[in-house]
């Protein structure tokens, strides 16, 4: 039965494609913005579970979200 249904809808195949695309684009994003990141950004949020709840002093300002 379902397979009756999609061959009804005109231009199924195109969701496909665009799907895979819009994949890929995500995906590309995610990976650019993650390289572009700070070394002392990155060094600074991976201690953070380290720090036994004292103060850090970042290299660089780390935004704050207040």
């Amino acid at each position: 039965m379902i397979q009756n249904v999609l061959r009804e809808i005109g231009g199924i195949g195109l969701y496909g494609a665009i799907s895979v695309c819009l994949f890929f684009l995500v995906f590309s994003v995610a990976l650019i913005r993650a390289c572009l990141l700070k070394k002392s950004f990155l060094n600074f949020m991976g201690a953070l579970p380290l720090d036994e709840g004292q103060p850090a002093t970042p290299t660089q300002e780390v935004p704050r979200h207040e």
